[in-house]
């Protein structure tokens, strides 16, 4: 499980870092606010914690900005805010839970196992129809339409566009989609990858129809309409 911290006070961050990777999480730190988002929207994380009151950029700012470009990763707030305007004013934009400074550590890891579980939980339920733009994809029937047209996709092709339903308008690198799409018992060839993204690229986008599937050279893929950057 992957976690972003975004906390000004180097300490804190540090100190909740080490015992969060401690307790098995992959933490990625920082300690302002558009550093903390620039690092929301370039990668894929399981658990946002952010502080309320950042350099920069607000925690707030940062939770309504991802909420606004659709991406559904639980975010837990750290604060010393602690009248019921505030809470409201979090759960507004957005957050998923709240956490008052100073708190114990063991409540702290509490709330992220229950944010976490609650993520996985939603991320595992079974989906027939998903929708991502303009496209719609029946899973079991292995077809998507845009635009009146019926697309037939192979299995492969279907789990990658499920992957990227999971992250839409967020970057994702080949490595994430290589773990997705093959377990460690197969070993497909290292472009594999780059083969099925154009194969379905093919099948999705015509001459006359926005692109969905963007490719970010040197570091990954972006599903969806790049206007909503």
């Amino acid at each position: 499980m992957k976690i972003l911290l975004v906390e000004d006070e180097k300490e804190l961050a540090l100190s909740l870092a080490r015992i969060l990777m401690q307790e098995g999480y992959d933490t990625i730190v920082a300690h302002d606010g558009n550093e903390g988002l620039e690092l929301a929207l370039t990668s894929v994380y399981h658990l946002f914690i952010l502080d309320w009151m950042l350099p920069q950029k607000t925690g707030l700012e940062i939770c309504q900005c991802l909420r606004e470009k659709k991406i559904t990763t639980p975010v837990l707030f750290l604060t010393a805010k602690d009248t019921l305007d505030d809470r409201v004013m979090g759960l507004d934009v957005g957050a998923d839970d709240y956490l008052v400074k100073p708190f114990e550590l063991r409540e702290l890891l509490a709330r992220v196992r229950a944010l976490l579980r609650r993520s996985s939980n939603i991320e595992n339920q079974p989906q027939d129809r998903i929708k991502v733009a303009d496209l719609e994809v029946e899973i079991t029937n292995q077809l998507a339409y845009r635009h009146g047209r019926m697309i037939k996709l192979s299995e492969k092709e279907v789990k990658l566009l499920e992957f990227f339903s999971l992250h839409s308008n967020q970057l994702v690198t080949q490595e994430q989609i290589f773990d997705y799409l093959w377990s460690e018992e197969e070993t497909p060839s290292s472009n594999v990858v780059a083969a099925i993204v154009r194969l379905l690229r093919r099948k999705i986008e015509t001459e006359n129809e926005p692109i969905l599937i963007h490719t970010i050279y040197g570091k990954g893929y972006w599903f969806g309409t790049m206007n909503q950057q």
